[in-house]
């Protein structure tokens, strides 16, 4: 397990480091195509509970949800 108490905050337009916490955090549970029909109230929320993240549901909208969703598919076929 890594020590998060160094680790800086990460905001809504971190789209990156958004979704490599959330690569981590599912891994290939969920593919490309799976990825993209993930309902944005979910991944609000699974974005409001990652380690570090700062970021407010008022500061959140579809944009923002739009970009982690493609950096996520990134990130995915990165691993694959």
């Amino acid at each position: 397990m890594t020590d998060d108490r160094f680790a800086l905050p990460i905001h809504w337009n971190d789209y990156e480091d958004i979704a490599i916490e959330l690569y981590e955090k599912f891994g290939d549970d969920f593919n490309e195509a799976k990825i993209y029909r993930i309902r944005f109230t979910d991944l609000l929320e699974w974005v409001l509970t990652l380690p570090n993240f700062a970021g407010t549901r008022e500061e959140a909208n579809e944009g923002h949800l739009e970009q982690i969703q493609s950096a996520w598919v990134y990130e995915w076929r990165d691993h694959q």
